[in-house]
């Protein structure tokens, strides 16, 4: 399982929300890039960066924030937050991400993923927030009636690179990951999946490596020292080895 470090972004600062609450803000650095290499100095060997004005607005915000990480990172970096149209897909490629990870539009509009899949293929990441294993969209403002997995196994056909699946009730928190609904997505889909929200502590990066899961993505736990890089990337390793 690879472990994918957080570098959020809002008003080119790296912060941290809680349940996505744009009101619940914590600022954990001004230089974006200078996090991106602490992770990758760690070990990190993939980045996931959320631009998370642009999920509020519905169009891509931190650009230069972005191009920052990824010259400065040099490793694979994926990003998500406002992308919703094919030219937003094209520009935050042209930033140097390897691929894009699109969450509303997916639930809006299927048709639109599976013209941007065709357009992009293996460059797009599907993006499915949840709470009570329900679809949450718009930078998580709002909570659908569609089922989590339903979604999932609707869009699996497609050729998507991954999808990220996240309990925002978790996110943020320092609560431990929801491992039984990570457990449920991985068995239903085929698409490698990637667990997000909540991860604490090395015992919930041990109970995720244990699935059959592509990766998990670590935030506060982070930047709050909770949990050490190192250490959680050696139990992914423990974990594939035995």
């Amino acid at each position: 399982m690879r472990i994918y470090p957080a570098i959020d972004l809002r008003g080119a600062q790296c912060v941290r929300l809680r349940q996505g609450d744009y009101q619940q803000e914590t600022v954990f650095g001004a230089d974006p890039a200078a996090v991106a290499r602490q992770w990758v100095a760690q070990g990190a060997d993939f980045l996931h960066i959320v631009d998370l004005d642009g999920a509020r607005d519905g169009r891509p915000i931190n650009g230069p924030s972005v191009r920052a990480i990824v010259e400065a990172s040099g490793v694979p970096c994926q990003l998500g937050g406002g992308l919703r149209s094919e030219a937003h897909i094209a520009e935050a490629l042209g930033w140097g991400v390897v691929r894009v990870v699109i969450g509303t539009k997916a639930l809006q509009s299927p048709r639109w993923l599976e013209e941007m899949c065709a357009k992009f293929p293996n460059k797009i990441v599907l993006g499915i927030d949840a709470k009570d294993g329900m679809v949450a969209t718009h930078g998580w403002l709002d909570v659908s009636q569609t089922p989590a997995l339903d979604l999932a196994q609707s869009l699996e056909h497609l050729s998507l690179a991954a999808l990220v699946y996240t309990d925002i009730a978790r996110d943020g928190m320092l609560q431990g990951a929801n491992v039984a609904a990570m457990a449920q997505m991985c068995a239903a889909v085929k698409t490698p999946v990637i667990a997000s929200g909540g991860v604490t502590t090395l015992d919930d990066v041990r109970a995720l490596a244990a699935l059959p899961l592509e990766g998990a993505i670590v935030g506060r736990a982070l930047y709050e020292d909770r949990l050490s890089l190192k250490d959680a990337l050696a139990i992914c390793l423990e974990m594939k080895n035995k």
